[in-house]
């Protein structure tokens, strides 16, 4: 999967430019977050990579194939889109129903559709809840039938609107199992996260974005370093890479087994 962006502009009024001409190439199963205060342009720029919003200037293209020549319906097909808020995705009276719903859309024979429900009921953790009616589920659940209803589409890639938002400890250790087994798949898992802990232990790309711009793109600890342009961003580092960076470590920490590391190796440099 590739995705390239040329100049990408979206404005949602003459006066209100949510995008600003923005330059990337997403490709390979490389997991990428997107990261940047409210109303930098994130969920605008993602909504372009299947078409729910369209550019205003510049181009998208998927694969090559310009996003304007399909639609959003096709576009689906390969690019997953799970939504932050659960309630603007669940419709049906039952889980299985909302997993099968989308490969039945698609053309996905039943065969294929029964084996693939059982996988990802157990990989999103609803084994036993395939007959409860989604609005019956905790949120945390709603979560993960929302992302189960798009995997089960069997998409290139697949987009995650603030996939921790409301989870609990468990809740993001599954999240983590899900994005490792779609890297496996040789999926692209794309996130906008405001969680920076979840970030830095699940992503290796970083993109930060600020006023409709992308301002840092590169490896979790390239960006992780730049503090001056993260804090114009108002991006706040996870609290251990905070204290490392205070302590003046060269190295750009994100768990404490590797702050202890760090600290034994400038020890050991100096002594």
């Amino acid at each position: 999967m590739r995705i390239e962006l040329k100049g990408l502009e979206h404005a949602y009024s003459k006066t209100d430019k949510a995008l600003d001409g923005v330059d990337l190439v997403l490709e390979g199963s490389e997991p990428v977050a997107i990261i940047g205060q409210n109303g930098a342009g994130k969920t605008t720029l993602v909504k372009h990579f299947n078409g729910i919003l369209r550019p205003t200037g510049g181009s998208v293209e998927i694969n090559g194939v310009d996003i304007n020549t399909r639609s959003t319906a096709e576009w689906s097909r390969e690019v997953g889109y799970v939504f932050q808020n659960p309630d603007d995705q669940l419709f049906l009276e039952s889980v299985r129903k909302e997993f099968e719903f989308g490969p039945r859309q698609i053309g996905m024979d039943a065969d294929t559709i029964a084996r693939r429900v059982n996988e990802v009921a157990e990989l999103t953790g609803l084994s036993k809840k395939l007959d409860v009616h989604p609005f019956d589920l905790t949120p945390t659940e709603k979560k993960f039938c929302t992302i189960g209803a798009v995997i089960m589409m069997d998409p290139a890639a697949v987009i995650f609107d603030e996939p921790t938002c409301g989870q609990d400890r468990s809740g993001n250790a599954r999240l983590k199992t899900i994005i490792e087994r779609l890297r496996g798949q040789g999926k692209l898992c794309i996130t906008i996260s405001h969680d920076m802990k979840f970030v830095t232990a699940n992503f290796s790309r970083v993109i930060v974005m600020c006023h409709g711009t992308v301002l840092l793109d590169g490896s979790v600890n390239e960006v992780f370093a730049q503090t001056d342009i993260l804090r114009r961003s108002f991006i706040t580092p996870p609290p251990i890479t905070r204290v490392a960076q205070g302590a003046g470590l060269k190295e750009t920490v994100f768990t404490v087994p590797a702050f202890i590391n760090a600290i034994t190796k400038e020890r050991n440099h100096h002594g």
